[in-house]
Formats: structure tokens, sequence, C-alpha cells
């Protein structure tokens, strides 16, 4: 029998009626729905049993059509969905047995693949009332909660790493805390944040940045394992949720674990990719504190770990709330420092190697906070950046700078620092050129210092920048050479007038058993082929003086030659043209005698075992397990008379110099002199100086 006259009869008697004419269109309507497979019809009879199904579901699930007929129409269907919940409440069994009209049931087919239908069914009578079956129709689902499904993931993962999303960590940091009430336990939030990451997403592009927070992805699950859940909250940033984890060993354990693990170097592309991690870590306590508290907490232990050098951990300490609101409060006052007129520029000045004429000036800003006093810019500047003020102040210090330079006299030139927050401004060059402009400066009197940071975003605005800078006129010099993302290639390409070397390379360049000279000396190489100057930062004794005259480098400046100075005073220093140096600064540094010896350190009424590195009569580098306080007041006692009085002057973690109280005596160090042996006893020497 054909489709159509399945679908027409009505059971019975009923089914005897006679075709209309128009039965052969509705037919034709009937196979077009039906093959457009986006509905079927179905008819059972009294028992439940197939009598009618369109070949579409058939073929669907892999049967024949006739195969389907004679059976029951409940069968084909799963009575549980994915999950293993009852897809629905009322069956379609129920239905059928009941003999009652039905519409839009979801049911899954009972298949291998998934298949869902939405299912509209109504009994069938007689004109006598006598119950023949069901007739209905049905439409395909499938798709639609394929889609569903896929929203629901979405809406609970990470599209990128797979990882649980910022909702789903939320609400398991909800239950974790729920838990731990009523089980008297306490729970555990890791925040983690990638250090470096947007130096691989600035060289290599972000599809490399992708790959790499995928890798990372895989490593944070290994480390973390069964103890918690891994997600991410966005950008480089992680977060771990520990229900049951609140020992401070087991969390330091695992925190260095991960921070471990993420710092192994990962290969992207064929190229080698190093990162870090920084990990702030907050506890629950039994009391109020919301999910939401506990983030917050995680933050600023995070923020602690950033600001304590990066690649490490901190846990959350009460403190860190004041130390968050004094941040809050210092953004608040450097908002309104320009226009109150507290911020100042100094110059320190630059002076030739050779003749000690002063060259130049460096313009330095300072910020003079009305009831904290003088701020240092190591902490207010990268506030600045993270603010938006930096451009502002940036243009401030330049046009200041411009303005006192211009008083000076024509050979002597003025150095302005960029950040590289305000390299990116497209409007620099416009900027420069309406200071220069306005003030009447000469292009080549100024010199803008930038650091290698820049560079982290090789692109061609960077170049672009750079010839815009060079085409005014002006110079430019690379600051702070060595400390950072160093690269000779972009030595090549960018037309550098001057390299500044970092006082980092210059503080200890003295000592023989120093790299630091070989480095300078490379350096100084180095700028020479490239027709480029040399600036020698953070000289300070006459010994580093003499070091970097005799390495060659061209330029000199350091408290040797003067600190930074209001600016009446550079004028006046720049009118003279030279420096004389106190004689403080000329006297060369006391005799150092390098000697390991073991000593014992007596300090706030305990004893620690400390060891001798090198000693002079004014003091001495002491090494010790325990980091030492600067201005701590210690004995040492190294067997040399008895106990030396000292006060630590500064101090690098488990290694500090104390300046002794009192001038000692390097004589008393010295081995007493052997008796004389006779010819027979005496044996060869194989150790001289201090080694034995």
């Amino acid at each position: 029998m054909g489709s159509i006259g399945r679908i027409l009869r009505s059971g019975g008697g009923a089914a005897q009626e006679e075709p209309r004419p128009e039965s052969g269109r509705a037919e034709a309507l009937i196979q077009e729905f039906e093959s457009s497979e986006k509905g079927w019809f179905w008819e059972t009879t009294r028992d439940g049993t197939l009598s009618y199904i369109s070949d579409s579901v058939a073929r669907g699930l892999g049967r024949e059509t006739a195969d389907l007929i004679d059976r029951s129409f409940a069968d084909l269907v799963s009575s549980e969905s994915n999950d293993g919940s009852a897809t629905s409440e009322r069956t379609l069994g129920f239905y059928l047995s009941s003999h009652v009209a039905f519409q839009d049931l979801i049911v899954r087919a009972k298949t291998k693949n998934e298949i869902w239908w939405s299912i509209t069914g109504r009994p069938v009578h007689d004109d006598f009332g006598r119950f023949f079956g069901f007739r209905g129709f049905a439409s395909d689902l499938t798709k639609m909660r394929q889609s569903e499904v896929e929203l629901d993931r979405l809406a609970r993962q990470d599209s990128l790493t797979g990882l649980p999303n910022r909702e789903v960590l939320r609400r398991a940091l909800d239950d974790a805390l729920v838990s731990a009430v009523r089980r008297k336990h306490r729970c555990s939030v890791f925040l983690l944040d990638l250090d470096r990451f947007k130096a691989v997403n600035d060289t290599l592009g972000h599809p490399a940045g992708d790959t790499l927070l995928r890798l990372v992805s895989l490593r944070l699950r290994d480390e973390v394992g069964d103890m918690g859940q891994v997600g991410r909250l966005g950008g480089d940033e992680f977060e771990v949720v520990l229900p049951a984890t609140s020992s401070k060993p087991e969390l330091s354990k695992l925190a260095q674990g991960i921070i471990d693990s993420l710092t192994r170097p990962y290969t992207i592309n064929g190229t080698v990719v190093s990162i870090g991690a920084s990990v702030g870590i907050v506890t629950s306590d039994y009391d109020d504190r919301t999910s939401d508290d506990l983030m917050r907490d995680a933050d600023l232990a995070l923020y602690a770990a950033k600001a304590a050098g990066k690649g490490c951990f901190r846990f959350f300490e009460p403190e860190m709330h004041e130390a968050a609101r004094e941040r809050q409060r210092l953004e608040s006052d450097l908002r309104v420092a320009l226009e109150k007129e507290q911020l100042r520029v100094v110059f320190q000045p630059s002076v030739d190697a050779s003749s000690e004429a002063v060259t130049g000036f460096e313009a330095l800003v300072r910020w003079d906070h009305p009831e904290h006093g003088p701020i240092s810019p190591v902490q207010f500047i990268p506030l600045a950046e993270e603010i938006g003020l930096i451009n502002e102040i940036g243009e401030w210090v330049l046009r200041t700078a411009c303005e006192e330079a211009v008083k000076w006299p024509s050979s002597v030139n003025v150095a302005v620092n960029l950040s590289p927050v305000q390299f990116k401004a497209h409007a620099l060059p416009s900027i420069v050129r309406a200071v220069l402009s306005d003030t009447g400066l000469s292009a080549k009197r100024l010199e803008l210092e930038i650091t290698e940071g820049v560079f982290l975003n090789n692109d061609e605005h960077v170049h672009e920048m750079i010839g815009s800078l060079k085409a005014i006129g002006l110079k430019l010099a690379l600051d702070d050479f060595g400390t950072g993302y160093s690269s000779l290639s972009y030595l090549q390409r960018v037309p550098f007038d001057k390299i500044k070397i970092d006082r980092s390379f210059v503080q200890g360049a003295s000592d023989p058993e120093s790299r630091n000279a070989s480095l300078i000396r490379a350096m100084v190489g180095l700028a020479s082929d490239l027709k480029m100057q040399t600036t020698a930062e953070g000289v300070e004794t006459q010994d580093e003086l003499t070091l970097v005259r005799n390495l060659g480098c061209s330029l000199v400046q350091g408290y040797i030659f003067g600190k930074p100075m209001p600016a009446e005073d550079a004028l006046a220093l720049a009118s003279e043209g030279a420096i004389i140096r106190p004689d403080a600064h000329l006297t060369p540094r006391e005799p150092r005698m390098r000697i390991i010896r073991a000593a014992l350190l007596h300090h706030a009424g305990q004893v620690k075992g400390a060891r001798l590195r090198n000693i002079s009569s004014g003091g001495a580098l002491v090494e010790c397990r325990e980091e030492m306080p600067v201005g701590a007041e210690i004995k040492l006692d190294f067997a040399a008379g008895g106990l030396i009085p000292g006060k630590v002057v500064w101090a690098k973690g488990t290694q500090f110099g104390v300046q002794f109280s009192e001038k000692f005596n390097l004589k008393l160090l010295q081995p007493p002199k052997p008796a004389p042996k006779s010819p027979a006893t005496m044996k060869p020497n194989y150790m001289s100086g201090n080694e034995a």
C-alpha cells in the first residue's frame, strides 16, 4: 500500500472512503515533505506496532522499511538520554498504551548514532468510537540538539585550551567553599600568570602564542592531577581550585612544581621558547569569605609574586590589603601630581671619558609627594605606564628638558628617556617636532633613549617609528644595553648613535676575577665597528673610571661626576664646561684580600655559621645561609683577635657587605712564619699565597 493510502485511511470501516480528486496532489505534497527529511509520518495499530513509517526514518536507522513494519514503535526509542537521565517523565510507550494524544515529545532513537526526534501523535477512532491505533508525524532534532550540546560546551569550556572557563571555575570554587565549611576543612586557590608570554606573541605571532597556551594547559593538568581543577580565566591567566588542600608545605611543593614545569623550554614550529610563571596562593578559612574574596586575595598574592621578580609564588598575607590600598592612593595622587607641580626634572651630567668635559645631561623625572616625600621612579613610572599617564608625563619631561637645554652652550646635548608605551604612540614624531619648534632647540642636540623592550614588538611600526624620529635629525641611544632581550640583529637594522652600558656591568668590573670587564670590552668593540659611541653608566669610583677609560668607552656617567641635579645647577655646570671632582672620588679603594674562611656571626642574641669571601681593613664580604637585613648590627668571629663589630651596609640574597666599626689589621690574618727546618726535613712547597 502506498504512503498516501496509509496516511488517509482511518482504520476499520473508515478506511473504505473513496479518495477525493485532490488526493493525488496531497500525496505528491506528502512525498515531497518526506523526501526533504525534515519530517516524517508514522502510524500504529491498536497494539502499538508500526503499520506505516516514512522511508527516510528507516534509512536514518540503517534499516529497511519492511523490517520496521509490525515492530513496536516504542522499541525504536531509547528510554534514556546521553547523560543517563530519562528523556521525559512520560515515555512514548506510556502514551501509546494509554490512548492519550501527545505533542512535541522529545526522544532519542535507539541507535549507535545520535538521532533525536520530536514526535506528535493522536489516537484514531472509528465512527463508533472504537480505538484503532495512533497516527502522527515527527521532525528531526538531531542538528539542533548537537548545536545545543556544542553551545553548552562552549559556555563551560575555554575554546582554545579545552580547560574549564571562568564560570565553571567560579562554580567549582563556590562548591569547594560550601564543602569546606560543612566538613570543617580548608580549600585553596592558585592564580597563575605567565611571564614573558607577550614577548612570544609579539615575536612569533598569535598562532604560536595559542599553541603555547595549549602546551601550558597540558603541563598544568599533569602537575595538578587529581588534586584540583585547572582552568583558564583568559589571556595568559590560569586558575587552580584545590577543594581539599590547605597544607602550606604541600601547596608550596605544588606551586614550585608548576613553576618548574612551565619554565621548561617549549618547541613551537621549530623555535625553542622559554617563559616563566608567577603564582599567587590563597587559602580559605572558617569564615564568611566568598569566592570573590578569595579571588581578590589571590590576585594580591600574584601581584606580590610578580613584584618579587616573577618566577616565584607568594601566599596571601593580610598586610597585602594595606599595600593594595596604598597603591590605589598612590595612583590617585599620581593622576594630579603633574597639575599640582609635584613632578620635577633633574639632570645628570655625562662627560667625555678622556677630557672629562661635559658633553650633555640626562633628564630624569622626580616626584616629591606632599605626604610621603620623594617617590622612587622605579615605583611610579611603571604605575604611570599601567594607568595611561606615561604619555602625558613623558611629553612634559621632553618639553621641560628642551626648555632648559636651549639655555646651555650649543655643544651640550640633552637626553630624554622614552617609555616603550610612548614609543607605540603614532603621534610621537609630531610631538617631538612641536616641542623642538616651540622651544627653539636644535634637533641634533636632542637624544632620545630607548630600551631593548621596544623591539619585542618586532613589527613595521617599530621601524617606521625609528625612521620618523631619525628623519627629524635627533640622535637615538640604546639604554641599559645587555640587560633586556638583547639581540645583535637590531643593531644592524637600527641606526643608533650611542650604546649605554648598564651600571650592572660597570659595578665590580675592576675586580680581577669578574667577567664584566671582558663584556664591556666586547660591547665597546661592537659599538666601535658600528660607528656608535658608548656611555658607561653608574661609574662611582676611581677604579671603575680608570677601567672604562682603558677599555675605550667614549663617555662616562655616574656619581663620580655628579648626581642628578636641579636645572639651575645643570646650567651652571654646562656653562663651566668641566667638572672638578672632589678628592674623595679620587681616592682608590682600599686593598682587599681574597679569602675563604669559616666564621661565626653574632646577631640579635643568636650565633650563626658564616663564611668570609674577601676582606679589607674597612669591611668584608660575608656569606650566610640566612639573609641579613641592611642596617643589622653584627659581630664576626673568624679567629683573628676576638669579636669584630660591624654593620650590614648592603645585601643581595645570602651575601652581604659588612662595614667594620673600627679599622681591622689585615696582618692578623697572615699565617705565622714556620720555624727553620734542616735541609734533611725540607719538602717542596706546592702552595703559595692565601691558598693554604
